[in-house]
């Protein structure tokens, strides 16, 4: 039997949950059909940590603390990082166009590019499309050529305008942080966070991990089918200033995230970040509509939540059947990490880093949205209609009897991967936003519809990215 989750006032000692951790992480990952998964926790500048199930199922090899998952789109804090850095050294202004770093930077829209700056593509408000995965290659000048991608990609609403969730605009940093370091992106990693750091178990892509315990992820291709090891280990190498390389077990994600409490501190001393630079990259920056399990807010690289209780940053992960969540309660010297290689991952998720931060920190995290018992039924004539990306196209529509669907077909890489075209039923949930009515790998997801065409029909599909009316 797992444990219920306990309120804020139920206050626990770092000891209770290593001792919950080892009792229940086994029960938690059978109970969410996770292959395997680890865990650990930041309280005091202490550590405790956890492991169980396995890493492959092709294998049987099992899982444990000082496994290497990938951490997928938390590497962009550590991107982010890097550009702070150079922000301390005086070698970039975070308010002036990127293309003063980057003269070669073009996108489909030639005057959006010439006023991109290096905060908008840190707080993803740049604009541009930004789902673009394709592989320029393994050598080291594969982010180099991955803006040469970018040319002909649509800018999607002014820049500044609005959130929009930008792996391509990481890429870009991680492309500006190799121009203004002179080496590629994994030699800026090592030579800057992880030798600083004093990390032991990461690493910066297949080479490295191979050196270690590394987890596979897994993928379900069709409901109810099993989870089962994905078909490649890892997204293209160009993307990985985004996410797509970067694997490390959960204590070194932990002392990345220590520097990140300790304003910019490595645990030998080591001023990695300028004092105040870290609270720089926490601070809210731009706000989101409701999207259940994203933030609020974002900073320069962070995810908030800004609850009752307090403020919780951080970021998620997603690579190719491998997640990872990384919580933090600056007010508390809190920090949680989760990496996992499959199965319902947002409840396993929303169960542990639950526990701990409500244990240790006091802070409850937001609760996962549910559609409500008696939606009401809505015109829905506003939303209906398709809206398109690189890695999709999403068809809304409404039948007679009121009830609203959408249709998801997959493009690019994810139908490469073979992902198959899905049809889910969505409710009014609430204002401009529908809620599918079954969850999606344990998520209900809402849709939030923002933006006017002109013709009282919603601009933009937003589910983290802005995605565009079609005909618009």
């Amino acid at each position: 039997m797992v444990r219920a989750i306990p309120t804020v006032a139920g206050m626990t000692t770092l000891t209770e949950v290593k001792t919950w951790l080892a009792d229940q992480l086994p029960a938690l990952i059978a109970k969410y059909d996770v292959p395997g998964a680890a865990v650990a926790v930041l309280h005091d500048g202490e550590v405790v940590d956890a492991a169980a199930g396995i890493l492959n199922k092709a294998t049987g090899v099992e899982a444990t603390t000082d496994s290497l998952f990938q951490i997928g789109s938390v590497t962009k804090l550590w991107t982010s990082t890097l550009v702070m850095q150079l922000v301390d050294e005086g070698l970039v202004d975070l308010d002036v166009p990127v293309r003063t770093y980057l003269p070669q930077f073009r996108i489909g829209d030639e005057e959006a590019a010439a006023v991109i700056t290096t905060r908008m593509l840190l707080n993803h408000t740049a604009g541009f499309e930004g789902d673009i995965f394709t592989d320029t290659g393994v050598g080291d000048d594969c982010v180099e050529k991955f803006l040469e991608v970018l040319h002909d990609v649509p800018q999607l609403f002014p820049p500044g305008e609005r959130f929009s969730y930008n792996n391509a605009g990481y890429c870009v940093l991680g492309r500006l942080v190799e121009v203004l370091r002179e080496k590629p992106y994994d030699a800026c990693l090592r030579d800057h966070l992880i030798t600083p750091l004093g990390l032991t178990h990461t690493a910066t892509g297949p080479y490295d991990a191979i050196m270690f315990r590394a987890a596979m992820g897994h993928i379900e291709l069709e409901p109810g089918t099993g989870f089962q090891p994905a078909p490649v280990w890892a997204l293209a190498r160009s993307n990985s200033p985004a996410g797509s390389m970067l694997s490390m077990r959960p204590r070194d994600l932990l002392t990345f995230a220590r520097m990140h409490l300790e304003d910019g501190r490595a645990a030998d001393g080591t001023q990695v970040l300028a004092p105040g630079t870290a609270a720089r990259m926490h601070a809210a920056e731009v706000d989101l509509p409701y999207l259940g399990v994203m933030g609020d807010s974002w900073g320069l690289g962070f995810e908030r939540f800004d609850t009752p209780d307090g403020e919780i940053i951080g970021h998620d992960g997603s690579t190719i059947g491998q997640n990872a969540f990384l919580r933090m309660a600056p007010g508390a010297g809190v920090a949680v990490v989760l990496l996992t290689n499959g199965g319902d991952v947002l409840s396993l998720y929303h169960d542990i880093a639950g526990h701990v931060l409500a244990g240790l920190a006091g802070v409850a995290l937001p609760p996962l949205p549910t559609p409500p018992a008696s939606p009401e039924r809505i015109d829905a004539s506003r939303y209906v209609g398709t809206y398109a990306s690189q890695v999709a196209d999403l068809v809304v529509t409404q039948e007679e009897d009121g009830r609203i669907w959408i249709e998801q077909t997959p493009k690019g890489l994810f139908e490469e991967l073979g992902e198959k075209p899905e049809r889910r039923e969505l409710v009014h949930f609430r204002g401009d936003s529908l809620i599918n009515v079954e969850p999606e790998q344990g998520m209900h997801i809402p849709h939030a519809f923002v933006g006017d065409d002109g013709a009282g029909h919603a601009l933009y599909l937003h589910i983290g990215r802005a995605v565009r009316r079609a005909d618009a």
